[in-house]
């Protein structure tokens, strides 16, 4: 039987210059936006398709948002500018900077912030967002999946501080002037799906709809797979290779995600432009990087060797 890894691992909390405040008011508007606004989406979906149906110009939208946004997320956000599994040149920097920013999570420098400073401390004390963070039992597992899920945005009163964790990221000009334009790439988030399918359809009904679908319900489709990462992937499915954390393996978290439910390899080996690295495991986000890799576009990508996979695995 393949040995469990450790359990809540002992370590120290974060340090002085590692965390900044989050004021009331902040955490207010991220209680409605991140907590409430989803779910409700979610929600309402239901009796919107079963009273009015949805149509494929609206599925085509949600859809179109749904995968700029993840890719934003996995190959911008998470492999290149937190782990630097690969390089770009600026024009595509922008570009995956911008597509991460659609996924409304947060600006890169504050997702690479918080990221960074989970890997350091993950599934210990000063991770912002592990599962285990209230104990094993029952009820306290259910309030670490719930607080890991969404509960972290709004419910911890320190944030990683930037100048700390990110402080390449705010030596790139690019990435700094959109982190400083952040809410502008938020509202366009918003407002082009039904920009796009008033002018699809030429009717205010149709870019009404596009707003429902491709704005709100994509918005919490989007946040409850990529943070599906941060709750399921840390305490169900399996484990391969040897980490310090309870990070997991999880195919249908891999499938919404583009690969990153492959996430007990990411923990073991957290530079690799790929993370299945199993028979079976697809990861469509590095097999886009091999692609932007063939085009020239992409260069110095740290693929797991057969030596780095074989030291990690579990006996």
């Amino acid at each position: 039987m393949t040995p469990a890894p450790p359990r809540f691992p002992s370590a120290s909390g974060p340090v002085a210059g590692e965390l900044r405040p989050v004021g009331t008011a902040k955490r207010s508007a991220l209680l409605i936006g991140v907590v409430i606004l989803p779910p409700a989406a979610l929600l309402a979906a239901v009796p919107v398709a079963w009273g009015w149906g949805v149509t494929l110009r609206d599925v085509a939208l949600t859809a179109c948002m749904y995968v700029i946004g993840i890719c934003g997320i996995t190959l911008g956000y998470h492999r290149l500018f937190t782990h630097r599994s690969f390089k770009a040149g600026r024009g595509l920097r922008i570009v995956l900077a911008l597509a991460g920013g659609f996924a409304l999570e947060g600006s890169v420098v504050h997702w690479v912030a918080e990221h960074r400073r989970h890997h350091r401390y993950a599934d210990a004390p000063g991770d912002p967002h592990s599962p285990w963070r209230y104990g094993d039992s029952g009820w306290a597992l259910f309030k670490g999946l719930a607080h890991a899920q969404v509960g972290w945005f709004w419910s911890n009163r320190e944030r990683a501080d930037f100048g700390h964790w990110a402080p390449d990221v705010l030596a790139d000009p690019d990435l700094r002037a959109l982190c400083r334009f952040y809410p502008l790439v938020a509202l366009a988030s918003w407002l082009l799906p039904p920009l796009a399918g008033g002018l699809w359809a030429g009717s205010w009904q149709a870019a009404c709809t596009a707003f429902f679908w491709a704005s709100l319900v994509r918005y919490a489709l989007v946040h409850h797979a990529t943070w599906s990462v941060n709750s399921v992937a840390h305490t169900f499915g399996t484990a391969a290779f040897a980490t310090r954390d309870r990070s997991r393996n999880v195919p249908w978290v891999a499938l919404l995600t583009l690969g990153e439910g492959w996430h007990n390899y990411h923990h073991a080996d957290p530079t690799s432009a790929r993370h299945g690295v199993l028979p079976g495991q697809l990861d469509p986000t590095a097999r886009l990087i091999r692609l932007l890799e063939r085009a020239g576009l992409v260069r110095d990508v740290r693929w797991p060797t057969a030596e780095r996979i074989a030291a990690r695995r579990l006996d």
